[in-house]
């Protein structure tokens, strides 16, 4: 199936629930849903029937959440933030499961509010996620939870395909945006999730992208010397890290994340690799 009925497709199952609300983390997929959907209710003559939901708190990334509003200003939807640092309560031991518990949560309070209205609650899982490590997705299915991006048969090239070629500047801009998951997924299982260690990896990758660094991974490690840095970039931005004289750039990324509290800060010769801290 090609892209164009792919959406087609997509149009089709949403203006079927007659009324929405998008889980909006500001990413790539639903950036892609809020945008298509805002776009498919308008041919009905009936946009104010696509809202918006959004989790905040220490676990996502400032500049996500930020730019998930002002998306939403652009668009003209009706957007709400749901304040989730309560969660972190539940899963602060951080157990091999807390993914799966995070999202039960988070999703059943967005669940909740959508009922309210009557309004179909959906997320952007698409094709692709179900070859990953998602143990969050089994939540998302136990509590009704609509994937139509999936449903569509919509993989994350056809998404990115089609944010490219988007109308709205904010919007398309996001299609050669990096891969986004929420902070606590720097920190391994086993290791304790607090708000500290959370504040000093959205920092620490803050001040990276600040820097020209796109894809972005900065894991936390307790150590008995105190917190280690492993950063993880992709292979040309592992030969930037490198490429200033006398090593002045990775002087300066040291500096920087020490300030920040880490003990010590490292490159992962290995680089970026999605889902890589499953792996332990």
């Amino acid at each position: 199936m090609g892209l164009d009925e792919k959406l087609k497709k997509l149009e089709e199952i949403l203006t079927g629930y007659g009324q929405m609300i998008v889980a909006l983390s500001g990413g790539v997929d639903s950036t892609f849903l809020l945008t298509f959907a805002a776009e498919a209710y308008g041919k009905t003559g009936c946009p104010d029937n696509v809202a918006a939901i959004t989790a905040t708190g220490p676990q996502f990334a400032a500049d996500e959440t930020d730019y998930a509003a002002r998306l939403c200003e652009k668009l003209s939807v009706s957007h709400k933030k749901l304040d989730a640092s309560g969660v972190l309560k539940s899963i602060k031991d951080n157990p091999a499961d807390r993914c799966y518990t995070c999202k039960k949560a988070l999703f059943s309070m967005m669940k909740a509010k959508a009922d309210m209205v009557g309004s179909v609650l959906a997320d952007g899982t698409n094709l692709d996620d179900l070859d990953d490590y998602r143990p969050g997705y089994r939540a998302i299915q136990e509590l009704g939870v609509a994937s139509p991006l999936k449903e569509a048969g919509l993989t994350k090239a056809d998404i990115r395909q089609a944010l490219a070629d988007a109308g709205i500047r904010e919007a398309a801009e996001k299609a050669g945006s990096p891969a986004f998951a929420c902070l606590m997924t720097r920190i391994p299982f086993g290791e304790e999730i607090t708000e500290e260690k959370l504040q000093m990896i959205g920092a620490a990758e803050a001040y990276l992208k600040g820097c020209g660094f796109s894809q972005v991974r900065v894991r936390c490690h307790e150590t008995v010397g105190g917190f280690l840095a492993r950063i993880e970039l992709e292979p040309a931005g592992m030969a930037k890290m490198f490429e200033a004289e006398a090593g002045e750039k990775m002087a300066a990324v040291e500096t920087e994340l020490k300030s920040m509290g880490f003990r010590f800060v490292t490159l992962d010769l290995g680089g970026y690799e999605k889902g890589k801290m499953n792996a332990l």
